[in-house]
């Protein structure tokens, strides 16, 4: 009897019943989300930026005038928080899951290459995430020294 007689080779296993497979599908996802919340698709049609810098300056020249005369701040009205800003919170949440299940698939000695693959998208979409909001506050904060420099043009008739 020879040793493949006795010992028969064993099943392979479908992809989709490894660790690896599916920390590589939500490091993939995640990245994803990145890219469509830095694309802008799920927030719709947005008003030209000189038309919101324009209501910024005209919000800021009625609340001056508003302080100015004693009179009480307008109340704030709550407004209803789209679908699209828990893409912030879903893209690094699925970037660290991917991390843990390829943590999982190399504890479990699975091929090394899904759970690498997986790391790497994981890490990808977190950094992402964190310089696309570094960079819009830089913007924010460009957009509104601009704003506060060119107040003694608000204030004129």
């Amino acid at each position: 009897m020879t040793q493949s007689e006795s010992h028969p080779p064993a099943p392979l296993r479908p992809l989709f019943r490894s660790w690896g497979f599916w920390a590589l599908l939500a490091g993939a996802a995640a990245l994803i989300l990145v890219f469509v919340q830095i694309s802008g698709i799920a927030n719709g049609p947005q008003p030209s930026a000189g038309s919101q810098i324009g209501e910024i300056s005209g919000e800021i020249k009625r609340s001056a005038w508003r302080s100015f005369f004693g009179l009480a701040p307008k109340p704030v009205e709550p407004q209803p928080l789209p679908a699209s800003s828990y893409l912030g919170l879903a893209a690094p949440v699925l970037g660290i899951l991917a991390i843990v299940l390829a943590g999982i698939a190399a504890a479990l000695r699975e091929n090394w290459r899904l759970p690498s693959y997986a790391v790497s998208l994981g890490i990808a979409a977190i950094v992402f995430q964190y310089v696309w909001w570094i960079a819009l506050l830089v913007a924010g904060v460009v957009l509104l020294v601009t704003i506060i420099a060119n107040l003694g043009e608000i204030f004129s008739f």
